[in-house]
């Protein structure tokens, strides 16, 4: 047994199997819950590492447990992803899915909490856009483990979560464009009240700072990680631009790719062409990315393993593990595609 493979307890941990498998935590998961879809290879490989370190596999409590997955909405891509991320890993573990949305109202989250009560769920994964104390102390009370997914501010210490590196994700998006020749960047924030959101709007500035470039005053704006908010700040922009007498900007960089689209939308209508007159940037890398013309440049978030992760993660508390890494940062990737391109000058 290496000096690395366990953690403060002693317990040998699924993240020390996958280190030495050279797989991911999820396929190490996958092996221990009989998945099919793992080569005959990468099993073998999994459980000879299993046994060399001298993993005890503990009795499954998982099989016809009840997950309780809340979301704020269904309706967005974004949702989707999240959904199916989830839904794999517990589908192969034998446990069911219970899907709620809470629309970002704390009524509804109450109200799903007194549904949790009833019908005994094993736990729940929280995609949610507040957990304040009073729900995290009834969930405690109610003994049901939980995880949060891209939490929205400071979360207690002892509560897991799993959210992707943003502010990094921000400053690559924001280096590629300055990289290209663009000076003139403006950004189309998602809700101030987020996290995530003020993490990649600080990327932005960090990397603006860096460069010792300006942002023009109303340059930042903030909205919602949907196309009708990227349509609505676009406008803005744009109109407020025209009204001073100002060149607009020759690069934005949008929040999420939904934000995106429509500013891209917004620039076709008033003539710009992509990437000639403005290059874009969003963030997530929505399958929806690569439909576009040109195709969206964009911060790749890991959203579907981030939903395993959690789901994993979960069901691990589930079994009465021991969970060694409460906070889990995904890395994200900066997709580069035609949306992008050095600017030219302008008449």
């Amino acid at each position: 047994m290496t000096a690395d493979s366990t953690d403060a307890s002693g317990r040998i941990t699924l993240s020390s199997i996958a280190s030495v498998a050279g797989v991911s935590v999820s396929t190490v998961s996958k092996v221990l819950n009989g998945r099919s879809d793992v080569s005959a290879e990468t099993k073998g490989r999994v459980e000879s590492v299993m046994d060399d370190l001298g993993y005890q596999r503990r009795p499954a409590r998982r099989r016809g447990s009840v997950v309780d997955l809340v979301l704020n909405e269904l309706d967005s891509l974004w949702s989707v992803e999240i959904i199916r991320g989830v839904d794999d890993v517990l589908d192969g573990a034998g446990a069911s899915m219970v899907l709620s949305a809470v629309h970002g109202r704390s009524s509804n989250t109450r109200e799903w909490l007194d549904q949790l009560a009833a019908r005994r769920s094993n736990g729940a994964i929280l995609v949610v856009s507040e957990l304040t104390p009073q729900q995290r102390k009834r969930l405690v009370a109610m003994d049901i483990p939980f995880v949060l997914v891209d939490p929205v501010g400071s979360v207690d210490a002892l509560v897991p979560t799993v959210g992707a590196t943003n502010w990094a994700g921000a400053v690559s998006a924001c280096e590629h464009l300055i990289g290209l020749g663009h000076q003139r960047i403006a950004h189309l924030a998602g809700p101030r009240q987020l996290l995530c959101s003020r993490a990649r709007a600080d990327g932005f500035h960090a990397a603006m700072e860096r460069a010792e470039l300006a942002v023009p005053d109303g340059w930042v704006s903030y909205g919602e990680f949907n196309d009708r908010s990227g349509r609505a700040e676009m406008t803005r922009l744009l109109d407020r631009t025209a009204a001073r007498g100002e060149e607009p900007p020759t690069a934005v960089f949008a929040a999420s790719d939904l934000q995106a689209l429509g500013a891209f939308e917004v620039l076709r209508d008033r003539g710009f062409a992509i990437p000639q007159d403005v290059s874009l940037v969003g963030f997530d890398d929505l399958p929806v990315a690569r439909w576009t013309h040109p195709a969206l440049t964009t911060v790749r978030q890991p959203l579907l393993e981030m939903a395993s992760m959690a789901a994993t993660t979960l069901l691990r508390m589930i079994d009465g593990e021991h969970v060694e890494t409460l906070r889990l940062e995904m890395a994200t990737q900066l997709m580069v595609r035609g949306s992008t391109a050095p600017p030219v000058p302008r008449a």
